[in-house]
């Protein structure tokens, strides 16, 4: 891609692709956004590729090759305000009409992007910082959920402060085994599927890795059905149910994006009065959050018929065997179609916002 001076577009719409990122999902990101990279209508979009090294710096990328090369490119430093950024060095001006952050973890779908490019003046896809900051949060989305009589999966926090509970105490309340999660990390990252005094131990300085809160769960013997979620409320669809089916002890990151044993079935072989269920109580949870654009919502299904809400993820994966995209797939939305629904819908709720016009950002303003 060349760049001018002022990078902007006339007749597409000039989108700034955001990946990478420093969670412990950088690589997921990446294949997430190789994809969306591959797929998008160049036609009607103008791509700027803005990468995110794991030390947080922000750089414009000339291309998207197999390796992710940062010798020689120009930084991206915001223009809060302005509805742009600025390179360094050369003082370059990048005004993009939108931002697609396909960001996983800590950094990209916790509140903290949706809150730059709020400061920025600039349109993001999906969620807005509220429901971005919640949704990362496990242990947030359990409590308001909760608090809306929506079933969730019986947990104990753990604190890294906290000493180590007693793995029999836990099992009384909760049974055995437990699941240990980090509550703000995503794609299975830190979790553990425990059994004894030692594994408690190992599992929790695991997750302690990644959030310093930390999940205890009662490990539910359970189908893993989930949703796609589309577009802003009260305008917002969902999907069909998927199943994951996966030959492991559990959806692990590795049984994801490593091994690649597990496989999805759309839609799910449930009955369809429980399809139903699941797909209310998924407009339901998607409005009580106050996501927008896009969500992907999770259950478990158990052997009793008892159906729990997992967890809301709200910038789901995109790679190549990633559920969301096949969710809608199934409902008959391409993925360059999906990806164009939520740039329009990101762009549609910009223009309901009134935000007085800003001063151009031009070379005498930086």
């Amino acid at each position: 891609m060349q760049h001018s001076d002022t990078i902007t577009t006339m007749d597409r719409t000039s989108v700034l692709l955001l990946f990478g990122g420093e969670s412990s999902e950088h690589d997921v990101s990446i294949s997430s956004a190789r994809n969306v990279y591959a797929a998008i209508d160049d036609e009607k979009f103008e791509v700027i590729l803005g990468y995110i090294d794991r030390d947080g710096k922000w750089w414009l990328l000339d291309s998207f090759g197999m390796q992710i090369e940062t010798h020689g490119a120009l930084q991206l430093l915001p223009a809060l305000g302005m509805k742009g950024f600025v390179t360094l060095p050369e003082q370059r001006i990048i005004q993009p009409d939108v931002i697609l952050p396909i960001l996983h973890g800590n950094g990209g779908e916790d509140g903290s992007v949706q809150g730059l490019a709020q400061l920025a003046h600039i349109p993001i896809v999906g969620c807005d910082i509220t429901a971005s900051a919640v949704g990362m949060d496990k242990i947030k989305t359990k409590e308001v959920l909760s608090a809306h009589a929506i079933t969730i999966v019986p947990y104990e926090v753990h604190h890294v402060s906290d000493t180590t509970p007693e793995f029999n105490k836990l099992s009384m309340t909760l049974g055995s085994p437990l699941f240990v999660k980090p509550a703000r990390a995503g794609s299975s990252v830190g979790v553990s599927k425990v059994y004894s005094e030692d594994e408690l131990i190992v599992a929790l300085k695991t997750a302690h890795e990644h959030s310093t809160d930390v999940l205890i769960e009662q490990a539910i013997v359970a189908r893993e059905l989930e949703v796609g979620v589309l577009g802003t409320p009260p305008r917002h669809h969902v999907t069909n149910v998927g199943e994951v089916l996966s030959d492991a002890d559990f959806y692990s990151y590795d049984d994801k994006y490593t091994n690649g044993t597990s496989s999805v079935a759309i839609p799910a072989a449930i009955e369809p009065s429980m399809s139903h269920k699941i797909q209310a109580l998924s407009s339901r949870i998607y409005e009580i959050l106050g996501c927008k654009g896009l969500s992907r919502i999770d259950f478990f299904l158990s052997d009793d018929g008892t159906l729990y809400l997992n967890e809301v993820n709200t910038m789901p994966g995109f790679t190549n065997i990633s559920m969301y995209p096949k969710l809608w797939r199934n409902s008959g939305i391409s993925y360059p179609e999906l990806i164009e629904q939520l740039i329009s819908d990101a762009l549609a709720m910009d223009a309901t916002i009134d935000i007085p016009e800003q001063t151009q950002l031009t070379e005498e303003t930086v």
